[in-house]
């Protein structure tokens, strides 16, 4: 078993999975590159790029590091697991390859046609003049997305044909985002509730961890522009058809087809499903942790996480699985990975961010955070020092995260604890996972 292991990243996500593999029995040494201020607390910050291959390779020989865990979605669409396992050390993250499923959605739409998953219909588009045309056959609402990886803010929900204009002129013309937006989808509008599964997979073998709600929108009420999130719950009620369907319909014949397609893959495959009259569909397919879902998914987990990573990171996954207690947990029958997980506890993460996120917004601020509870603890997103001082350095700079014997007591352990952060800059949401408890998916 890894004795040495790194985290690859420094947002909350990283900070939320230092904190479960410290949580290890094996008492694992453990590394953050760069990490944060949170992270400090429990693992060795080193300095480096998470994009600088050959740097965080160097580390790795440096520290004698026997796992990995890349946290960001960017490393991993640039190849930096590729880049470690051809120097022989153990990875929780796909390839290239894989990591291509969040970081060209046109790819993912083309895996998910020849799967036969269900996802809504598109179209992509190249050249500004060419989407503005089809954008005016339409009938609204539509949703446009930049191809590449945007940090969850590439995608806009419009009601109004000005709306998609804008974000299409936005990707296509403004360049906001980068190469990430220089190609778009055009895609048909589902309603229906959002629903975040985390596998687990080898590429051979599966594991579901526990179902989140990611609250996107900026504003209460599910308003505002899209965020990275502004807050999540865990777990969702499920019917037990609904988790057949989740798993027969969209999880096994995705890694079915990876497989025929000759694509390894070991770590987290993220789906991102709307929840529709019909049954469930695919919104998208990240190659990550999710953040915020991480913060609230993982505090639920029932088993060692470094053991968990250590044996998908090398192909030993099934193993591990059946030897896993049949204990009883709560968890829907059916449901691969069912074990894994406490389901009768609840968790959830509420996210203050800088005024003026997801737009402009300063940094710097002066922040003040209370000490860790037992039950409620903070999760630095974006944090800095400053003269020895903690500041604000991102949109999103904390979550506050409760758990509980339910969703309610988490829900209201979270907002106490953000209730005593200092900081004269930040805002956030007070109706996230306000109804989950009397909502069934």
């Amino acid at each position: 078993m890894a004795r040495r292991v790194m985290v690859v990243g420094g947002g909350g996500r990283e900070h939320a999975l230092v904190r479960h593999l410290a949580a290890s029995p094996r008492n694992p040494e453990i590394f953050a590159l760069p990490g944060n201020p949170g992270t400090r607390a429990l693992a060795r910050n080193l300095p480096g790029d998470p994009l600088d291959r050959n740097q965080v390779l160097a580390a790795c020989r440096e520290h004698a590091i026997d796992l990995v865990l890349i946290g960001p979605e960017d490393p991993l669409i640039a190849g930096l697991a590729d880049h470690l396992r051809h120097a022989g050390i153990a990875v929780f993250g796909p390839g290239h390859l894989g990591a291509r499923l969040e970081g060209d959605k046109e790819f993912a739409k083309d895996v998910l046609a020849t799967a036969g998953i269900p996802t809504p219909s598109y179209h992509a588009f190249s050249t500004l003049d060419a989407a503005l045309r089809h954008l005016a056959t339409m009938t609204m609402p539509c949703v446009v997305k930049a191809c590449g990886a945007a940090q969850g803010k590439g995608v806009a929900v419009c009601d109004a044909k000005s709306e998609a204009a804008a974000h299409l002129r936005l990707c296509l013309e403004d360049r906001a985002f980068g190469d990430a937006g220089a190609r778009v989808l055009i895609e048909e509008c589902l309603f229906g509730r959002e629903l975040s599964v985390l596998v687990v997979t080898d590429g051979q073998d599966y594991a579901l961890l526990a179902p989140s709600r990611d609250h996107k929108r900026v504003g209460e009420g599910g308003t505002g522009g899209n965020t990275g999130g502004m807050g999540a719950f865990a777990p969702v009620p499920l019917t037990a058809e609904l988790c057949r369907r989740i798993d027969t319909e969209i999880v096994a014949p995705l890694l079915a087809e990876l497989v025929r397609r000759d694509i390894p893959y070991r770590g987290v495959l993220y789906a991102g499903l709307m929840l529709t009259d019909t049954g469930p569909q695919v919104l998208e397919f990240n190659c990550r942790f999710g953040d915020p879902e991480t913060q609230v998914v993982l505090p639920l987990m029932d088993c060692d996480f470094l053991e968990l990573v250590q044996t998908t990171a090398t192909g030993r996954l099934a193993d591990y699985l059946q030897g896993l207690p049949d204990a009883e947990t709560g968890g829907p029958d059916g449901w691969p990975g069912r074990g894994l997980t406490d389901w009768r506890r609840g968790a959830v993460v509420v996210v203050a961010a800088s005024r003026g996120y997801p737009g402009p917004y300063q940094t710097g601020r002066p922040l003040e955070l209370p000490a860790d509870e037992p039950a409620a603890w903070v999760i630095h997103a974006g944090t800095g020092e400053r003269d020895g001082r903690l500041v604000t350095a991102g949109g999103r700079v904390v979550g506050c995260v409760g758990e509980g014997a339910d969703l309610a007591t988490a829900r209201s352990r979270a907002y106490a604890l953000l209730d005593r952060v200092r900081c004269d800059n930040l805002f956030h949401r007070r109706d996230i996972a306000l109804d989950a408890e009397r909502t069934t998916a």
